[in-house]
């Protein structure tokens, strides 16, 4: 018989030490060992009850979440949810705990107690992930970002547009990534992260003061320009979309894709079908399979496929799944997909592709209007 996940609740709400537990007993995999009201009381039930996995508040008083945090990782190295408000404050805290070490985290609804049910589901998924892994991966050194840098946008049209799908262990991936590429990087950047609206743009942000490259959150109508990454934003989808004065971003509210909006097969079919030989897919870290159908796409239209290898993942979902389908034309390192990349791009063939079509959709279109 399989034993059940041993789990602790940390929170300074009593509302919360008893919603979680209630919201978990619906699945027998998962045993909430205990609850503590602060980081203190926590770190020592963690010694006492040795849990499998931690949920943990980030704003409480005395020893707070982030200082809780840190003694777990550096005593025990347990995997750690963040059950987090969504809020401004709340979404900056969050981020600092994941490049901190957390697994992952769930926002919790603004009604509290009458919502808090509806990501039930989340958090048992998550849970279950956390207990799987191998506990809290290698931290990546991030490479130097001198302050006070000039980065200008290229005003070339880039060479290749890079798709990238990430979900569980994507913030400090995708800062490693961003932080080993140039300013003069060729490719244009389209990330579907898995993050609730309201973490987006803030985590942009973030990666945008530490990387040489632009980051941005993704608005309808962004150019597809060198040099630059454009975050799908929370709760939204990302397609592209070629116009006669530029490649853009297009955004919708379609339905979710795999349980998720933003879906990263939205993304990937729609590169696909827009760039083909063009395109290069990225599917990083993350639990699920969403992105695995769409890399296929993206490898039959003549684009370039990469998954994610599992010594590198948080999670190995994403990559496995569209390994196992024949999609990945390349399982890399994390530390080796800087390096594809500016291999990839570095070339004029994306140009001179896009040259041909943009050339062959102009005769196509001046021939229709003559009819």
């Amino acid at each position: 018989m399989i034993k059940p996940v041993r789990v602790l609740v940390v929170d300074d709400s009593a509302l919360m030490r008893k919603l979680i537990p209630k919201i978990l007993e619906r699945d027998a995999s998962i045993e909430v060992v205990g609850t503590a009201m602060d980081g203190n009381f926590g770190l020592k039930k963690i010694e006492d009850l040795k849990p499998h996995v931690v949920t943990l508040d980030l704003e409480m008083p005395g020893l707070n979440g982030i200082d809780t945090l840190k003694q777990i990782m550096r005593q025990w190295r347990l995997p750690v949810i963040v059950v987090s408000s969504h809020s401004t404050a709340g979404a900056s805290i969050t981020l600092r705990a994941l490049a901190l070490g957390a697994f992952d985290f769930v926002a919790k609804p603004k009604d509290v107690a009458e919502r808090m049910p509806e990501i039930a589901d989340e958090l048992i998924r998550k849970i279950q992930a956390a207990a799987q892994s191998a506990g809290p991966q290698t931290q990546f050194l991030l490479g130097d970002t001198p302050a006070g840098r000039i980065r200008k946008l290229q005003p070339l049209a880039p060479t290749h547009i890079v798709a990238i799908g990430v979900s569980t262990g994507g913030p400090s991936a995708l800062q490693y990534l961003f932080s080993q590429l140039p300013v003069n990087f060729l490719g244009s950047i389209l990330v579907v992260q898995h993050m609730p609206d309201g973490f987006t743009e803030l985590f942009a942000k973030r990666l945008d003061e530490c990387c040489p490259i632009r980051v941005k959150e993704a608005r309808p109508g962004d150019l597809l320009v060198a040099g630059r990454a454009l975050i799908c934003p929370g709760n939204r989808h990302m397609k592209v979309q070629k116009l006669p004065l530029g490649n853009v971003a297009v955004l919708s509210d379609d339905a979710p894709v795999n349980g998720h909006r933003p879906s990263v097969d939205v993304l990937f079919h729609s590169v696909a079908e827009k760039f083909g030989p063009q395109a290069v897919a990225v599917l990083m870290t993350g639990m699920g399979e969403d992105g695995a159908t769409g890399l296929g796409e993206i490898m039959a239209a003549g684009g370039f496929t990469v998954a994610q290898s599992q010594e590198t993942c948080v999670v190995f979902g994403m990559p496995k799944a569209a390994i196992e389908r024949g999609n990945a034309m390349r399982i890399a390192d994390l530390q080796e997909l800087p390096k594809i990349l500016l291999e990839q791009c570095a070339s004029d063939r994306g140009r001179a592709d896009n040259a041909r079509t943009d050339s062959s959709d102009g005769k196509r279109a001046t021939s229709a209007g003559s009819n």
